[in-house]
């Protein structure tokens, strides 16, 4: 089993909900009393958001460069951004890493091709929708990413940030999240992305009015794939 290099912290209420998918799946596969091997690095998001607002995205990217190529020397034969807006850096993160750096974007996108799906809302922090990288990434596998309105776009950042980063789960916000889904519904998307990685905290993807996809489990699952795929191959 290889060793999986996560860099978490961003927001830790997420980075939780990884340790706990990977090894859960990591037990489904292998039974008994397996877990995961994993390497973390935890920073502080302060000084991540920090860094988002004043759009100084070159110093982060050199930030979680510089955690990547730190669990590389630990071990980590791969690296995970545990947070969909951070993969703005994806590129500089693995450059530094100098390991295979499994990107949730694209791990979403090959799930949703694979369901037929060409037309998705995607739900996520304001960076996410607005700044253009993600709908771009996304256009290379032939899928056009549906953001909701402005006024919308600012109650999911806000959700995220001022509530579910802070672990807070309140009714009235899911309540908001699936009155913007309904909107988008009528606009005529297929589906939804959990482009967040504490959205999943929120609403189930299971139980919306489209098919939801959350690209945390999508990227936890991606990630066990690659550390046991040694295993899988050789037991196919």
């Amino acid at each position: 089993m290889k060793t999986i290099g996560l860099i978490g912290g961003m927001s830790w209420e997420s980075t939780a909900t990884y340790y706990r998918l990977i090894n859960e799946a990591v037990r489904l596969q292998r039974g008994g009393l397996h877990s995961a091997e994993i390497a973390m690095r935890s920073l502080d998001f302060t000084r991540v958001v920090a860094l988002q607002k004043a759009g100084r995205w070159d110093d982060a990217g050199t930030l979680l460069g510089e955690a990547g190529a730190g669990l590389a020397r630990s071990g980590a034969a791969c690296v995970l951004i545990c947070t969909n807006t951070m993969h703005l850096v994806a590129e500089p993160v693995a450059r530094m890493s100098g390991v295979p750096l499994i990107d949730i974007i694209d791990e979403t996108a090959l799930v949703l091709r694979a369901d037929g799906r060409r037309r998705p809302l995607l739900l996520a922090t304001r960076y996410t929708m607005e700044h253009g990288f993600y709908a771009e990434r996304m256009a290379r596998h032939g899928i056009e990413v549906v953001v909701p309105d402005c006024d919308a776009r600012g109650t999911v950042h806000d959700v995220i940030f001022d509530e579910l980063c802070q672990g807070r789960i309140r009714d009235i916000s899911r309540t908001r999240y699936l009155a913007i889904i309904e909107a988008a519904r009528a606009q005529g998307v297929d589906s939804v992305i959990l482009g967040c990685t504490e959205i999943s905290l929120l609403i189930d993807p299971a139980k919306l009015p489209l098919p939801g996809y959350d690209s945390t489990a999508i990227h936890a699952n991606a990630a066990v794939r690659f550390a046991l795929a040694d295993e899988l191959e050789q037991a196919a």
